[in-house]
């Protein structure tokens, strides 16, 4: 059995962590020799700010990959969690209740792919597209088809608001991520259901010898998907502020582009919350600059959707080398 690599967040000199953070490098040193914006403070904040509403779904994102499993519901919960958390504050809700509100319907949405994928076991990927098209007909109900605006100042700071560190800021939004980012490697890499998840995704078999109930771990795991992609769109919602129906449509590729680009295998069993962390970032940046270059937006995708099967393509390789 192939022995599954947890993240340490000093350990990762020669692993794929590196190659990224190298192309990361070399993208910003590119970039900011041929633009002269992109090494601005607003546009790093920028950067800094829509790095962090992929990057945390991207968490939730990589603990199902690691499983052996997928989400494609993850933009369309993305607008369900920030659609509720804006209608909670509409209607006089608290910020923190509101917030919550949110963060359970993305929860209730990852229990339900969990269930339908561990004890039905229908496949991951006709599932997650099912329940994607269901939630963005759910929020177009809500909806009405019409964007809510207004939202309270004091919920926006979470998404545009900065914290003065010295004669620094940084964005709100990044601590967030960076809170949550060392929470979920935590729990991959010194809990017990950290190592049932690397387990699932290297072999299902050994799980099953051992007596643990594969349908429970995959329902955790949806599940916590769910609640990381719903916290990502509520930053995404207090950073525009606005809820859209159709905010975060799309959103799926970037996050699991993200996921593959950082290294996590799309054979389960391998990867790490520091490069899911370094790939959204690469993807931000290159994203950004694509922009600045003037690229049209069909290249832009092209060039996304280039990345991952480049991804694709290293991730295949490296097994193939585990395997001879």
């Amino acid at each position: 059995m192939r022995v599954a690599i947890k993240i340490h967040w000093f350990d990762w000199i020669n692993r794929q962590e590196a190659f990224v953070f190298i192309l990361l490098l070399i993208a910003i040193l590119f970039l900011g020799l041929t633009t002269t914006t992109f090494l601005t403070q607003n546009n790093i904040q920028d950067i800094s700010r829509n790095f962090a509403w992929i990057a945390i779904p991207a968490f939730g994102e990589s603990l199902v990959i690691i499983i052996g499993g997928i989400d494609l519901s993850v933009g369309a919960v993305m607008a369900l969690s920030g659609l509720v958390t804006a209608m909670a504050l509409r209607f006089g809700v608290s910020i923190p209740m509101a917030i919550i509100s949110g963060l359970a319907a993305g929860s209730l949405i990852g229990w339900v792919n969990g269930a339908l994928v561990g004890r039905v076991r229908f496949p991951p990927f006709i599932v997650t597209l099912g329940t994607a098209s269901i939630v963005r007909g759910i929020i177009f109900g809500l909806a009405g088809g019409w964007p809510i605006l207004g939202l309270p100042s004091g919920f926006r700071d979470l998404g545009q608001a900065d914290i003065l560190l010295g004669q620094f800021s940084l964005p709100v939004s990044i601590l967030i991520t960076l809170l949550l980012a060392v929470l979920v490697d935590t729990l991959l890499s010194v809990t017990v259901l950290g190592r049932y998840i690397y387990t699932l995704g290297d072999s299902e078999q050994a799980l099953i010898v051992t007596g643990v109930g594969l349908p429970r771990i995959k329902a955790i795991v949806y599940t916590l998907c769910g609640t990381l992609t719903a916290a990502g769109g509520i930053l995404m919602t207090a950073r525009l502020g606005v809820a859209a129906p159709t905010a975060a449509t799309g959103y799926e590729l970037d996050i699991i582009a993200a996921v593959i680009i950082g290294g996590t295998s799309l054979f389960g069993g391998v990867g790490s919350i520091l490069g899911v962390l370094l790939g959204a970032a690469f993807m931000q940046v290159v994203q950004n600059g694509l922009v600045l270059l003037g690229i049209p937006a069909y290249w832009q995708s092209a060039a996304i959707g280039s990345m991952i099967f480049f991804a694709l393509i290293l991730d295949l390789w490296r097994q193939n080398r585990n395997i001879l």
